[in-house]
């Protein structure tokens, strides 16, 4: 099955690359765009997702979804990153995740641009186009951290900044990609250390959830502490090393403990 998702991954992911200038339209909240490219991938997927597990559920971004259960389900991001892909920043990304009783057990995670494959599967470690990779274990005050800006709700949009503020006075440094998927996919390879955002959906985030876990890395909700695949929840995922110290910024943050900007 991990093959054979690799495949259907990799397909949808050259979608992406055959033509950039599809139609965009405008979606509900700030900034929040979709194209007709978005689309195309997601009924692709759709239908070839289900015929590698028949009867199998489809919880996807660009669609009204019913509430997650037990079932097998497949939780889809067709292009995660979607500002990038319109403005030809060439960092987005296909997600895929595999659920069964509400926990992802195979994941893939495409970026197309730089033909890479990350994929996961539950109990046996995370890989980079076929390659075991692990999280860093570069402390703290070295790290580089991804952070996601929450663009659509202002108020944890703030949150998120003086969060961000905050550990850039005691990380290394922070940089911000404009795609969850990947930002997740480069802690569990070691390309930075830690990554957070006031609210994410599952699509957003369960494929590059199961990376982290089985590349050796930590994740929570932060407020909630247990993630809720189902609905959107705010996401730490970290090497061991960085996990901590950027949990308690993100709680002092929830608690209105940090300085304002």
């Amino acid at each position: 099955m991990r093959e054979a998702l690799e495949a259907v991954v990799r397909e949808a992911g050259q979608m992406m690359l055959s033509r950039q200038e599809a139609a965009v339209h405008r979606k509900e909240g700030h900034f929040n765009f979709v194209t007709e490219r978005d689309l195309q991938i997601q009924e692709f997927l759709r239908g070839r997702l289900a015929a590698l597990l028949p009867g199998s559920c489809f919880f996807s971004e660009e669609q009204d979804n019913q509430g997650l259960t037990d079932a097998p389900t497949w939780i889809v991001d067709p292009i995660d990153g979607t500002i990038n892909y319109m403005r030809g920043r060439r960092c987005s990304a296909v997600s895929v995740a595999l659920l069964h009783g509400r926990r992802p057990t195979l994941a893939a995670v495409y970026d197309p641009f730089a033909d890479e494959m990350f994929t996961a599967r539950a109990g046996e470690g995370c890989q980079l186009n076929g390659q075991p990779v692990h999280v860093a274990d570069t402390p703290y005050e070295r790290a580089l951290i991804t952070v996601g800006t929450t663009p659509y709700e202002p108020e944890l949009m703030r949150l998120g900044m003086q969060a961000a503020y905050a550990v850039l006075r005691q990380a290394g440094d922070i940089r911000r990609s404009g795609s969850a998927a990947l930002d997740l996919a480069w802690v569990a390879c070691g390309r930075t250390d830690a990554f957070f955002e006031m609210r994410l959906s599952p699509w957003d985030f369960a494929g590059g959830a199961l990376l982290v876990e089985e590349a050796g890395g930590k994740l929570c909700d932060p407020q909630h502490e247990e993630i809720d695949y189902g609905k959107p929840s705010r996401m730490l995922a970290a090497n061991p090393a960085c996990y901590q110290p950027v949990l308690d910024i993100l709680r002092q943050a929830q608690q209105g403990r940090l300085e304002a900007l």
